[in-house]
């Protein structure tokens, strides 16, 4: 079965929230916008909060870099999407982000200049508002550097010249030096498993609103047996470069698809793509660096080896029961019903036959009344087999079979498709192991130099006439 397309939903930090949401969210600045939707809390005033306090946490820490912000996901949607109406896509798909992370969000739907992707573009904070702000006042003059490091005395933050350095500042005492309206970043926006669970939860959402199956999305699986392919940005330098790449990728993937469809195990199609692609790139990038071209002939190689693998590994189709499975299921489990009545039957009569033996040895005049007392017990007994004879026949009944004779015969006939079925089942199974065991030949490597060797011997020996024949031929 050949995997459907990848959902594409990426995660990418933000150094400057308020400008980003206004590009995001500015008709002026996108031609194709269709909608924004803000969550409750989310307003300007609130992003220009957060970025203040993150400015100065970043400030305080000392931290090299860039301070970040906020966090953005890129949803990329399919097409048929554009039928729903925009404000809902938008709003659905923000909310159900604020329901489940309970952080603030400002969303946009666009598409981009060509009209190739529909895509939602995401912004959320990575801190919460504190119920309480918190604020503290300077009890004396608060001095600090250029690098907002709080200093004791006013004389650390002076030139030689005794005037305040450019960049430092002093905060009076009474006045506020610190206020907090944010709890701490959350750790967990920053993991890996959080990004995976994000596009897990849109790629289910997405497919909830994709009517035909070869449409739906699946999460691409790392360390999968296909190949990631990459997003090529706008203006990008390497746009040929990453589009060559994507290519070749694409080709490896094409050809996993036909090995799986082949019958090839997945843990094999794993192992040639460690050995033949990751293993190789690692050791050439150790070696070398990232050589593009080199990465696409590693790429080629394992692609030609895998097909080599589909070659030897081609196996008849698959067994198909002549019965469908889930009906025998459902015929096993009334056979089950029966079996168990007439266990149920086979006990009641036998305790009949012991009544009967000890009524046969219960004689003499003073035993009549024993006697009656067993032959009421062989009565019970005996209307208690007749219902569930009743009782037999109607689990046949209920099935649609006119009585047990015919539901036993149908059983019986379904029963020796089965062990067919699984006979060849079993077969099958076996040469697919066995043709597993087959080693496939390794190519032989052939060095540049006797490649040489053996071309400069072969001129050597080349014929006068076919040496003008060549050139006769170059002229032309």
């Amino acid at each position: 079965m050949l995997i459907g397309r990848h959902s594409f939903i990426r995660q990418s930090k933000l150094s400057d929230v308020i400008g980003r949401i206004d590009y995001i969210s500015n008709p002026k600045r996108q031609e194709y916008l269709y909608a924004t939707y803000q969550t409750e809390g989310a307003t300007p005033e609130y992003w220009k909060n957060l970025a203040r306090e993150n400015q100065l946490d970043f400030k305080a820490s000392g931290s090299a870099g860039k301070c970040i912000e906020g966090r953005e996901f890129i949803i990329a949607l399919p097409e048929n999407f554009v039928q729903y109406r925009t404000d809902d896509v938008v709003s659905l798909f923000t909310k159900i982000f604020h329901a489940r992370y309970g952080v603030e969000c400002s969303a946009a739907l666009h598409h981009n200049k060509t009209k190739t992707n529909y895509h939602i573009h995401l912004v959320f904070s990575e801190r919460k508002m504190l119920e309480q702000p918190e604020v503290k006042i300077a009890t004396r003059n608060m001095f600090y550097d250029e690098y907002g490091k709080h200093r004791r005395t006013k004389k650390e933050i002076m030139d030689e010249q005794g005037n305040i350095r450019s960049g430092c500042s002093v905060i009076p005492k009474g006045e506020v030096y610190e206020s907090h309206i944010f709890k701490k970043k959350e750790n967990w926006f920053k993991d890996k498993a959080f990004t995976r669970e994000v596009k897990e939860m849109y790629t289910d959402l997405i497919n909830r609103y994709v009517k035909e199956e070869t449409k739906k999305l699946s999460v691409f699986q790392q360390g999968g047996v296909y190949l990631a392919t990459r997003k090529i940005g706008r203006n990008n330098p390497k746009a040929a470069e990453i589009q060559a790449d994507n290519e070749i990728r694409q080709d490896w993937n094409r050809t996993v698809d036909v090995a799986l469809v082949e019958g090839v195990p997945e843990e094999d199609i794993l192992e040639v793509k460690q050995e033949k692609i990751n293993e190789k790139v690692m050791e050439s990038i150790r070696r070398q660096g990232w050589i593009p071209d080199l990465f696409r002939q590693i790429v080629r190689g394992a692609r030609d080896f895998l097909q080599e693998m589909i070659f030897r590994f081609t196996m008849p189709p698959k067994p198909v029961p002549k019965i469908d499975l889930q009906e025998w299921k459902d015929m096993q489990k009334v056979m089950g019903k029966l079996q168990n009545q007439a266990q149920e039957i086979k006990c009641k009569q036998q305790e009949i036959i012991s009544l009967k033996k000890q009524l046969s040895k219960t004689t003499g005049l003073f035993k009549g009344k024993e006697r009656k007392r067993i032959e009421g017990r062989i009565q019970q007994a005996e209307q208690l087999v007749k219902r569930m004879h009743v009782d037999l026949e109607q689990i046949v009944k209920q099935e649609g079979y006119p009585d047990t004779q015919s539901f036993v015969k149908v059983y019986q006939k379904s029963e020796k498709l089965i062990r067919a079925y699984n006979e060849e089942l079993r077969a099958w199974k076996y040469q697919a192991e066995q043709k597993k065991e087959i080693p496939l030949e390794q190519p032989q490597k052939t060095s540049v130099l006797d490649k040489l060797r053996r071309y400069q011997q072969e001129g050597r020996w080349q014929p006068k006439r076919a040496m003008k024949k060549k050139s006769v031929d170059r002229e032309r």
